[in-house]
C-alpha cells in the first residue's frame, strides 16, 4: 500500500484563512493542507494527497471517518425530516440513544447513572460535573491533578494544569488544588498517600473538597496512565472525605483504552463521569455527564444549553452503540490491537532509549524534547501520516489511530513513525557530536 502525501493538481487558494481566521488556530499550522474528503482511516487533501490519520480528531473519531453504518443512519434520519434541534424535548432519536445506552452500556456493567445532556463539547460536561459537585456538597474546592486537561471554559480551565492554556483566561482561576498525579514524583513516591495526608491534616491548608476530578489516562498531559491501585486509593479518599469522584473519560472513553469506560474492571465506580469526543461516533458535537441517581438534584433548567439535544448525534451514537458494542467482539479486537501497538512502540522506544507510555489504543512515545517531537511529526506528515504531540513540553508523540484500523495499515503507519524517529534521533545525535 502506497502513501501519497505529495500535492498534485491545482493548489487551492487558502489566503482566506490568513485574512479572516483567528490566529488561535493550531493544527492547521503543522498540517498546511486543505482537506476535502475522508473515509475510514484516510484523509484526502484538495491537491491529491492522501494521509493516514493517527490523530482521529484527538480521539473523536474512534470508529474512523464517515463509517458507512453511522453515515447511513444519519442520512436516513435526515431524509425522513427527523428533528434536528429540539432543546431537551422528548424525541425518538433521544429515546433511541437512551435505550441503547441503558441496554448495551450501563446494564451489562452494573452501572446506574442518570444522563445529563449538556452543551455540545467536553468542557460543558466538565462544567456541569463540578457545578453539581459544589451544589451537592456545599463546598467550593475541586482537587485536580498535575498535567490534567479538562477543557477551556473557566471552570474546566481552572482544573487544567497547562500554563499556556490557563494564561488565556485573563482572570484568576481559583477554587482548585492541583495535586500530584500518579508517578509525578517517580515510582517511589505514593502520591495518593500524600493526598490522604494533606486531607487528614487540618493544618495542611487544603480545604475539604467538593470533588476529586481525574483522568485515568492523561491525554493532553502526556499519556500518563494511572495504575488501578492508585485510582482505587483516590476513589476511597474521595469517599472518606465526603467528596464526589469525577472521572473525565472524554478522551479515554468510548473504547479508546479498551472498555467503553476507561475505569472498567478497576474496582471502583465514579460518582460522576464525563463523556464527549467519540460519543457521537461521527464527530458530531455531543457531550454527556453521567451521575448517580441520588445526585440528580438539579432544578429544571438550573443548568442548560441551547444545543443540549443534538438529535443527529443521538442517531449516530445509537448506531455506533448497536453496531460496535452489542457483543464483546469489538472489545476483544481493541485489546488485541492494543497489544500489537504496545509491543511495537516499546520496541521503537527501546532502540533510542525513549519511553513508551499510555494504555489501550491511547499510547505514544516520550522523546524527551518538544523540538525533537515536532521534527518527527512534521516528517511524518510529509510522508503521509497525521500524528500529533502532547505533554507539558509537547514531547510525547501520541498515537490515536482509529480503533477500527486494519492491522496491516496500522503497521504501515508505525513503520513511518519508526523511520522518522530513527532519522530524527540519528540527526540529533550527529548534531550533538559536532
Amino acid at each position: 500500500m502506497t502513501m501519497s502525501p505529495e500535492p498534485s493538481g491545482t493548489v487551492p487558494d487558502t489566503a482566506i484563512y490568513d485574512r479572516r481566521e483567528s490566529a488561535v488556530r493550531s493544527y492547521a499550522r503543522s498540517m498546511p493542507r486543505q482537506f476535502g474528503r475522508a473515509e475510514g482511516v484516510w484523509m484526502h487533501d484538495d491537491q491529491g494527497g492522501r494521509y493516514l490519520d493517527f490523530l482521529s480528531g484527538c480521539s473523536t473519531l474512534n470508529y474512523g471517518h464517515n463509517h458507512p453504518i453511522l453515515k447511513q443512519a444519519l442520512l436516513d434520519y435526515i431524509s425522513a425530516d427527523g428533528i434536528a434541534h429540539g432543546l431537551d424535548l422528548h424525541t425518538g432519536a433521544k429515546q433511541g440513544f437512551l435505550t441503547a445506552f441503558e441496554d448495551l452500556i450501563l446494564t451489562p456493567r452494573g452501572l446506574d447513572y442518570r444522563a445529563m445532556f449538556t452543551g455540545p463539547t467536553g468542557t460543558n460536561a466538565v462544567e456541569a460535573a463540578i457545578k453539581l459537585a459544589r451544589k451537592i456538597t456545599g463546598r467550593e474546592l475541586v482537587i485536580a491533578f498535575t498535567n490534567g486537561f479538562h477543557g477551556m471554559t473557566l471552570g474546566a480551565l481552572a482544573c487544567t494544569g497547562n500554563a499556556a492554556k490557563r494564561g488565556g483566561a485573563g482572570v484568576p482561576l481559583s477554587h482548585v488544588a492541583h495535586e500530584p498525579y500518579d508517578g509525578y514524583y517517580g515510582p517511589d513516591v505514593d502520591t495518593a498517600d500524600l493526598l490522604e495526608q494533606r486531607l487528614a491534616d487540618p493544618s495542611s491548608g487544603l480545604d475539604a473538597p467538593a470533588a476529586i476530578l481525574v483522568e485515568t489516562v492523561q491525554g493532553e498531559g502526556g499519556l500518563n496512565a494511572a495504575s488501578p491501585e492508585w485510582l482505587r486509593r483516590i476513589a476511597d479518599i474521595a469517599k472518606s472525605h465526603g467528596a464526589l469522584l469525577i472521572v473525565d473519560d472524554i478522551q479515554a472513553g468510548c473504547g479508546r483504552t479498551g472498555g467503553f469506560f476507561s475505569f472498567e474492571a478497576m474496582g471502583f465506580i465514579p460518582d460522576i463521569v464525563t463523556l464527549a469526543k467519540s460519543l457521537s461516533g461521527m464527530g458530531l458535537p455531543f457531550a454527556l455527564t453521567l451521575l448517580r441517581p441520588e445526585l440528580d438534584q438539579w432544578s429544571p433548567g438550573e443548568h442548560n444549553g441551547t444545543f443540549r439535544g443534538n438529535n443527529h448525534a443521538f442517531v449516530t451514537a445509537t448506531a455506533a452503540l448497536r453496531h460496535f458494542w452489542s457483543t464483546e467482539e469489538f472489545h476483544r479486537d481493541i485489546e488485541r490491537r492494543s497489544q500489537l501497538l504496545e509491543s511495537r512502540l516499546l520496541r521503537i522506544a527501546a532502540e533510542h532509549g525513549f519511553e513508551a507510555r499510555g494504555r489501550g489504543m491511547m499510547r505514544g512515545i516520550n522523546l524527551g524534547s518538544g523540538e525533537l517531537a515536532a521534527t518527527v511529526t512534521a516528517a511524518c506528515f510529509d510522508a503521509g501520516l497525521i500524528i500529533e504531540t502532547s505533554g507539558a513540553h509537547d514531547e510525547v508523540i501520541k498515537v490515536l489511530a482509529p480503533l477500527v484500523i486494519d492491522d496491516a495499515v496500522l503497521g504501515i503507519g508505525l513503520d513511518i513513525l519508526e523511520t522518522k524517529i530513527r532519522e530524527a534521533a540519528e540527526n540529533n545525535y550527529a548534531v550533538a557530536a559536532e
